[in-house]
């Protein structure tokens, strides 16, 4: 008998656990909630980063996202690099050469490229372009600044 009761112990501190992982998660969940914001942020109030003499951008970062406005003189490259974050760029205006995955692609206004997390990329403005790139999650070496690939290259 000492078995069953043990085995219903088990049971019912695994049946407890899990409830009270389930309130756990609600807990956390409600209250990441609680810290989301809306914001509102018109892309002329927010400073234009000089990376380069030909780059500059501008972004905006949300919570497990982020959006930014890159401004590209004709000619600018962007070395070859690569992150851990799945990026989507939308060409505004302008064109981009892309060297990925083996294969040259170019992008022109009104064009999408979803680039996988991990993949190498290297782009060539073949115009004066201005896109919006898309990342998940945020690119921290951008918010911090530690993005030297891309500063003081042309």
């Amino acid at each position: 008998m000492a078995k069953k009761l043990k085995t219903k112990t088990s049971a019912g501190r695994k049946e407890k656990d899990a409830k009270s992982h389930s309130r756990a998660q609600r807990a956390v969940t409600k209250h990441a909630a609680s810290e989301h914001q809306l914001q509102y942020i018109p892309w002329h109030t927010i400073p234009l980063e000089e990376l380069n003499p030909l780059l500059q951008r501008q972004f905006v970062v949300g919570q497990e996202i982020m959006l930014a406005r890159v401004l590209l003189k004709k000619g600018c490259i962007v070395p070859e690099h690569s992150h851990h974050n799945e990026q989507l760029t939308y060409v505004l205006d302008g064109a981009l050469k892309f060297w990925i995955d083996g294969r040259e692609i170019v992008i022109h206004a009104g064009e999408v490229l979803c680039i996988p997390a991990h993949m190498p990329h290297k782009v060539e403005a073949l115009e004066d372009t201005v896109d919006l790139d898309v990342f998940n999650p945020p690119r921290a070496d951008w918010i911090s600044k530690t993005d030297q690939y891309l500063r003081g290259q042309k």
